[in-house]
């Protein structure tokens, strides 16, 4: 097994999307292994609550201390990766994190619900996570795109490491356009450089197109690339064609 994933969460069913697709096909090959614990297990409540009211009054209610402790506690005895949490406060994921966390052999997940965590719990946590400045439901919603992200880039969960290394983000930089057959269609045809079996004008042109998408789609990530002669060169010879 390459990478161990525990996820803890209120709703293991909700996991269920690893089973498919890639991320599936990685598990049934042993590639990964991706486990849910369901935290409401671990509550000493008779009744299996694991939230309350806050104290000091407030909207909503907050997942207790105990059971998100215990249930930690029982998974770090067979995983000794960061207990990662999903929620506001954190760094914003990227490309960047998820190529950190993917070289990690073993990982936990948190995930947060109704109005979050008890503020006792984070003494458990070793990071935390956000997706964005918006609002989910759970931290389940976070969860699922982000292991996604990671377990992509896992050795041998792709065909090639081709796959991931000229996608969107994983260089600073948005994808170049790609075509298929066929080769026209209703008058617009294929630029005909990916046609010519150059590879080294093909590969010029990709950089240029990714560079000059970027820069007028994301001119934020644009911003922190630093350009090479070659580059500006290659923005300058594309930026019409």
């Amino acid at each position: 097994m390459d990478v161990k994933i525990d996820i803890l969460t209120l709703f293991p069913e909700m996991f269920d999307v690893f089973n498919y697709s890639i991320i599936g096909r990685a598990l049934n090959n042993n590639i990964l292994d991706i486990n849910t614990v369901n935290i409401r297990d671990f509550t000493k409540d008779k009744h299996k609550k694991v939230d309350d009211y806050p104290y000091g009054g407030g909207a909503g209610m907050i997942m207790a201390v105990q059971p998100i402790v215990d249930c930690i506690r029982e998974v770090k005895t067979k995983n000794s990766g960061n207990v990662i949490y999903l929620g506001p406060r954190g760094r914003t994921f990227n490309q960047s994190i998820a190529k950190k966390l993917s070289r990690e052999k073993e990982l936990i997940f948190l995930c947060g619900h109704y109005e979050g965590i008890d503020e006792r719990v984070y003494k458990y946590i070793d990071m935390e996570i956000s997706i964005g400045d918006f609002v989910v439901t759970g931290g389940e919603m976070a969860c699922i795109p982000i292991i996604d992200s990671i377990c992509r880039m896992v050795p041998n969960v792709l065909s090639s490491t081709e796959s991931y290394t000229e996608e969107s983000f994983y260089n600073g930089l948005l994808e170049y356009p790609q075509y298929t057959r066929p080769e026209c269609f209703q008058e617009d045809s294929v630029p005909k450089i990916l046609l010519s079996g150059h590879h080294e004008n093909i590969r010029k042109w990709k950089r240029a197109k990714s560079l000059i998408m970027t820069r007028d789609k994301r001119p934020d990530l644009f911003e922190k690339i630093s350009l090479s002669k070659e580059d500006q060169k290659l923005i300058e010879l594309y930026k019409e064609k």
